[in-house]
């Protein structure tokens, strides 16, 4: 069941007015009816390009932010238009849950100061967390007073060392939640899970040389699961110098120095990591690869000889990671700020 409002040329005292009747009407219709109450999304976009960020929200699954406020901008405007509506789940058994969209339309004046539009929109006493995937990074400056998380997605940038400053400076006035970050999870699990048993547990010690394949847009995702590894490990990594399609470096370890190698594969479709290999001191290499089904494993000993198996169930693929990301929100990596700080170093 769905109920809808909109005007033209309103205030957001007047859209605050209408969620409330929204809400009391749907309370007398149903009186099982609870509204989701976890989080708030504000979402800044381009007016021309909503319809695929709307895409993107309606495919989050399970993870639906409990009040979703979209903030279209559109050239040439100077009122505010605005539609909201309340969805909700009527299959529930005993209970009636809903959510509540709001999209406002406004013109580019507006974006220094949205903080005043959204203000009177968001449920109070709930996280509230802001995304702009069209880098209108004004309106998250002006955001950031009623937000306590920053969604971004570092892929949006084309510049990666522009994407490491500016993800590190959200960083330090908010909780960060970087999709580039969430897309190499899988991969951390897996190196992690190398070195788990206690039999490989010094190996660590005798890493050598990382080489991390990506996407030619994800150099930001690859420096970040270095940095995560530099992190973990007690590395020092140094700049890294660009080589063609490639960024080599090094990274100082207690022992040894690492070589540290990104490299593009201009095949990849979608944004991410394509692979990782570590090369150990023996010769040896554990090497992880996009795969059918998972991440393709491949274990090289010192004698040449490879042992190969799939890791199943690596990643929820790229519709899946909106969804984790707003699902992070709620959450807190204590890994991401340092792994930062290190891709910071390697790029900047």
């Amino acid at each position: 069941m769905e109920g809808v409002w909109s005007a033209r040329d309103t205030s957001p005292s007047d859209i605050e007015a209408a969620l409330r009747e929204l809400l009391r009407k749907r309370h007398e219709e149903e009186a099982a009816y609870v509204p989701a109450r976890v989080l708030n999304l504000v979402v800044v976009v381009d007016r021309e390009w909503k319809g695929e960020i709307e895409n993107r929200l309606d495919n989050v699954g399970r993870y639906h932010p409990s009040r979703t406020i979209l903030c279209a901008v559109e050239e040439g405007r100077t009122s505010i238009d605005a539609n909201a509506s309340i969805t909700d789940d009527s299959e529930r058994t005993g209970m009636t849950l809903g959510w509540e969209r709001v999209e406002v339309d406004v013109g580019p004046q507006h974006v220094k100061a949205l903080d005043s539009i959204v203000d009177p929109l968001v449920v109070t006493d709930l996280a509230t967390v802001v995304w702009a995937p069209h880098r209108h990074y004004e309106a998250v400056d002006s955001l950031l007073k009623l937000s306590q998380v920053v969604l971004l997605d570092s892929v949006d940038e084309p510049e990666p060392e522009l994407a490491v400053r500016r993800a590190a400076g959200f960083e330090r006035q908010a909780y960060v939640v970087d999709l580039a970050w969430l897309r190499s999870t899988p991969w951390r699990e897996r190196v992690a899970a190398i070195f788990d048993p206690p039999r490989f547990r010094e190996a660590v010690n005798r890493i050598t040389a990382v080489t991390v394949r990506h996407h030619p847009s994800s150099v930001v995702a690859a420096s970040l699961l270095v940095g995560w590894l530099a992190t973990r490990l007690g590395w020092e990594p140094g700049r890294l110098a660009r080589h063609g399609d490639t960024l080599h470096g090094r990274a100082k370890a207690r022992r040894q120095e690492v070589e540290i190698h990104l490299e593009t594969v201009s095949e990849m479709s979608v944004p991410g990591l394509e692979g990782i290999t570590i090369g150990m001191d023996s010769g040896a290499s554990f090497s992880f690869d996009r795969g059918p089904g998972g991440l393709t494993a491949t274990r090289r000993g010192r004698d040449g000889k490879e042992q190969q198996f799939t890791a199943l169930g690596a990643s929820r693929g790229e519709s899946g990671i909106l969804g984790e990301g707003i699902r992070q929100a709620l959450l807190r990596d204590p890994t991401y700020g340092p792994a930062l700080e290190a891709a910071e170093k390697m790029l900047t």
